[in-house]
């Protein structure tokens, strides 16, 4: 079977759609029929899939199907295309709007338990000898934190925006970050803050706990912001 570019897939792909779901909520074919109808591999069919629904001319659900347009309100963004369309600065403004109030809700359950484990994630992110030990030492911070709040549907939403972190586009930024403030920072400022936080919440001082983390993270998002060579 000759090889069909992208290109072409996508505009049979279009043609096809209209034929065999004229109408929008229409269910498409598998893939598997739509790659025989196309004459195509399913991975081509399943690329121009992507491209269809990232231009919202579909829209697909597990379980369920293809169908023709725009998803309707309320259906979830698939994770891929959510974590590929966020730039770096807007996930630190999503963790902005979310983990303040985390540390609130931390400083109001905290255990003497709780405050050991934290108090020994600082120290861990103080000892960091190098960008990696930096970054687990910081996800370990955020996400204990998190775990003393003690809400699952919370924790798991953090634990998606820290996958973020795996993508290309904040390993470049976070490249460009670290070689421009050096782990010094994180085991010096970084780690104060930190301090900071951890501090708060064993006052048992939710305001407080909100503060400290929404400054720490203004921290983080203007140390990325900042213009190579003025650090």
């Amino acid at each position: 079977m000759p090889r069909t570019s992208p290109a072409t897939a996508l505009e049979r792909l279009r043609r096809l759609v209209d034929a065999e779901a004229p109408s929008l909520g229409d269910r498409l074919p598998t893939e598997r029929a739509l790659a025989c109808l196309l004459g195509c591999s399913r991975q081509t069919v399943r690329a121009a899939l992507l491209e269809l629904e990232r231009k919202g001319e579909i829209w697909r659900q597990v379980g369920k199907g293809t169908f023709r347009g725009p998803a309707p309100l309320g259906h979830p963004i698939k994770e891929t295309i959510l974590l590929s369309a966020t730039a770096p600065d807007q996930l630190m403004q999503a963790r902005l709007m979310i983990e303040p109030p985390i540390a609130a809700e931390a400083a109001r359950r905290a255990s003497a338990r709780d405050m050991a484990n934290l108090q020994g994630l600082v120290a861990r992110g103080r000892g960091a000898s190098d960008r990696g030990q930096a970054e687990t030492a910081d996800a370990a911070f955020h996400r204990g934190v998190a775990e003393v709040a003690g809400n699952p549907l919370l924790l798991g939403f953090l634990d998606y925006l820290a996958s973020a972190r795996r993508r290309a586009a904040w390993q470049r930024e976070w490249d460009r970050t670290y070689r421009r403030i050096g782990v010094g920072e994180f085991t010096g400022l970084h780690s104060d803050q930190h301090a900071d936080v951890v501090a708060a919440i064993a006052r048992a001082d939710p305001p407080a706990a909100e503060a400290a983390m929404r400054r720490h993270l203004t921290t983080i998002l203007g140390a990325m912001q900042r213009p190579d060579g003025n650090g």
